[in-house]
Parts: structure tokens; C-alpha cells; sequence
């Protein structure tokens, strides 16, 4: 039995690898791009109106399994100030229990895919989010993220690791959603444990929050500061540790942890010698700027993301530290902070770069014949010229529908 086939036009189609194409047309047969061009509009085809037709957003980092504590944490001036409420939060648990936690993170799937996210790469402690995602239509990488300061037996903990990861997928379409196993940053996670985690790397890629805090850098320095005490607090700091005494890319490198494709998650505080060398590792950087400033991080040097040359991905972060996982919203914020940044730029970093970064380029990200035909349509007001400037400056929910 032959698929079937239908072709859309619309006032723009934007296919990321290519200019926007005005009263462009897209034919796609079954759930693939048959087809795309401009100009003279195939007789059949179905007239979208005044939408742009963009590729499925993708998100490149959320927590999602935190979504219930929306609106319960306050912004803070400092990361480790921050962290330490988060666990006090997390701790108490959400009202309701774990079913509550499953409801809030299902809510913010489907809040996810409203406003037109495909994909998203999800960090998650205990992998609820692996059944969510794929039944409501996501997919993308669940990064099962470890931490462990003071581990006795590294080999081990990834092994139960992995073979959580494996049972949780075994029941779900791995061709469009993945998991993997890795670390959660530099001040949380011993040396041995990260160097064990990068070994056992398999397809997916690895991800890790890093160059995320002014705290991170002096904690790497002098093993003293604000880490130190929480660790301490926490009775987990482990004495025999000695600080590398340099910063957290070379950090990386010395425990095999920069593997191409690397996720660096945030990079607020790394320096442009530090971008030089992630892209000469092939590692992407996933900025969240919104959070960053929530948390007390600070505010990502985005332009000097983009002119590093090293792949620039987006993501929202979990709703403990962002007021939406609208990708939007993340776009507008990139657009106030760094507006010598093309809105092509930013807008190939929300699709194209992402999807790549999750290893799913060869399906999703642009518009083109043979891949995935996740689509996205945003309605566009009369008078708009330039659409990409338009869809950088914050577009509503109410305005994205699939097509």
C-alpha cells in the first residue's frame, strides 16, 4: 500500500539550511519530506495561510523529572545558594508523592510539544521521563546523570547504571529516543567515576554542566569555597582529593571526558582559549540563559559562543529555575543578550545544531527531502518582512501548531 501524500504551502518556509523560501510549498509523503521548493505551488497543494514552516524545535537541555517544583524556588544570587535550596526542596518531595512527580513532568511534555519542541535532552536522576517522552511523541536523549564525590566502587555504580538504562528503553522506539549514562559536573563527581562513566560510553553522546559558576572555577583551583563546604555538609567531600589547580576544560581532557560530541552545559565562565579547545574536540555548547540568571550563575558570553566556532545548542533547563520550557522564550532571551548574533544563527542552534547534538541530524533539524516531517507552523502577523527576526523575538504557544 502506497503512502499517502499531501503537500502544504505557506507564506515562508523556513528549511535552516537554506534561506527562508517566500510562498514556499513542502510535500510530504507518509511521515517523510518528499519535497520542497518555492515558486510554482503544485496545484494540490494545501494553502497553511500566513504561518512560517519551520523543523521541530529542539531542546537540548531540560530536567524535567523537576518539573514539579515550579514556582517553588526564588531566583538567588549565588549557584551554591541556589543548589542547597533545590535540595532542600527536592528532599521534602512533592506533595502527592511520585505520582505527583510523574503528572508534573508529563504536563511539561506536553507544554514541551505545544510550543513545538521535537526533541529534547532530558537529564534525569531516575528515568520516569523515558515512558513519558516516548508515549506523548518526543524524542530525542535521556541523560542518566550520576553523582558520586566519594565513590568506593566507580565500576559498579555504572553498571547498575547501565542496566537501568537498559531495561527502562527496552519497550520504547530507540531510533528516536535514546538514553545514556553520565556525569553531573566537576564539584559533584569524583575523578574516577567521571573517567569510568566516559569508558563506557556508547552511541549517544555524553552531556555535563560545566564552567557553569564563578564557585566551579575557584573550587577547581584551591579545592576550598563554597563546593567545598556544601560537600563537606554533606559528608561526602573526600579528603584524598587534590584540586587540578587549572580550569574545567583541561579538567575534562586529563579524565578522557571530552569525547567528540560532548554536551557542555552552560559554559558561562569559560574563557575564549577554553572555547578554542572544545572546538577543536568537537564538543557542542548548550546555553541557558534564562537560567543562568535564575540560579546565579551569571550571564553566558553568547557572542563569544558563536564566534568560537563551537556548535552552539539551545535549552530551557528544568521550570525549578525557568518560568517555561518554551524554546521561544529561550530564543527571545538569546536575542536581548546577544543581538550581534544572526536570528538565522540562533534559530539553526534551536533545530538543526540540537538535533545533531542528540545524534538525530540525520532525521530532524531541517527541512529537507527524506528527513522526519516533525513540522512546525507559527502564525505570522501581516507586514512581517523579516520572519527570522520575528520568530527570535518570542513567539506564544497559541501561535505554534504542527502541521
Amino acid at each position: 500500500m502506497n503512502a499517502v501524500s499531501r503537500v502544504v504551502r505557506a507564506r515562508w518556509v523556513l528549511p535552516i539550511d537554506n534561506a527562508p523560501l517566500s510562498g514556499g510549498w513542502i510535500e510530504i509523503t507518509g511521515d517523510r519530506i518528499a519535497a520542497v521548493g518555492a515558486g510554482r505551488v503544485p496545484s494540490d497543494a494545501e494553502d497553511l495561510g500566513d504561518v512560517a514552516i519551520l523543523p521541530g524545535l529542539v531542546n537540548a537541555h531540560t530536567h524535567l523529572e523537576l518539573s514539579w517544583m515550579a514556582g517553588r524556588l526564588s531566583p538567588s544570587g549565588s549557584m551554591v545558594d541556589w543548589i542547597r535550596q533545590l535540595m532542600r526542596v527536592r528532599v521534602g518531595g512533592a506533595p502527592g508523592g511520585e505520582a505527583a512527580e510523574v503528572a508534573a513532568a508529563e504536563r511539561a511534555i506536553l507544554d514541551l510539544r505545544a510550543s513545538g519542541t521535537a526533541l529534547v535532552g532530558d537529564i534525569s536522576n531516575t528515568l520516569i521521563t523515558i515512558p513519558l517522552l516516548d508515549t506523548n511523541g518526543v524524542g530525542g536523549v535521556v541523560f542518566h546523570e550520576l553523582l558520586g564525590f566519594s565513590v568506593a566502587d566507580p565500576e559498579a555504580l555504572v553498571r547498575d547504571a547501565w542496566a537501568k538504562v537498559d531495561d527502562r528503553t527496552s519497550a520504547i522506539d530507540r531510533g528516536r529516543l535514546t538514553a545514556t549514562v553520565v556525569a553531573h559536573a566537576p564539584y559533584s563527581v569524583s575523578p574516577s567515576l567521571m573517567t569510568t562513566i566516559a569508558r563506557a560510553q556508547r552511541v549517544a553522546p555524553l552531556s555535563i554542566h560545566l564552567g557553569e559558576s564563578v564557585q566551579e572555577l575557584e573550587f577547581l583551583r584551591s579545592g576550598r569555597g563554597p563546593f567545598r563546604e556544601l560537600l563537606e555538609d554533606l559528608h561526602v567531600w573526600d579528603a584524598a582529593w587534590t584540586p587540578p589547580g587549572g580550569g574545567p576544560v583541561d579538567y575534562l581532557l586529563d579524565l578522557e571526558y571530552l569525547t567528540p560530541g560532548c554536551l557542555i552545559v552552560h559554559g558561562v565562565h569559560l574563557t575564549v582559549a577554553e572555547l578554542e579547545r572544545l572546538r577543536e574536540r568537537q564538543a557542542v555548547i548548550v546555553t541557558c540563559p534564562r537560567s543562568n540568571e535564575w540560579v546565579g550563575a551569571g550571564m553566558p558570553p553568547v557572542s563569544h559562543f558563536y564566534a568560537s566556532g563551537v556548535p552552539v545548542a539551545i535549552g530551557t533547563d528544568s521550570l525549578a529555575s525557568v518560568a517555561t520550557l518554551n524554546l521561544f522564550d529561550e530564543l527571545a532571551a538569546l536575542r536581548r543578550i546577544a543581538p550581534e548574533v544572526s536570528a538565522a544563527s540562533l534559530l539553526e542552534s534551536a533545530t538543526r545544531v540540537g538535533a545533531a547534538a542528540l545524534g538525530q541530524g540525520q532525521r530532524y533539524g531541517t527541512i529537507a527531502p527524506g528527513k522526519q516531517a516533525a513540522l512546525v507552523a507559527v502564525r505570522v502577523p501581516a507586514g512581517v518582512t523579516d520572519v527570522e527576526e520575528y520568530l527570535v523575538g518570542g513567539v506564544d504557544p497559541d501561535d505554534v501548531s504542527w502541521v
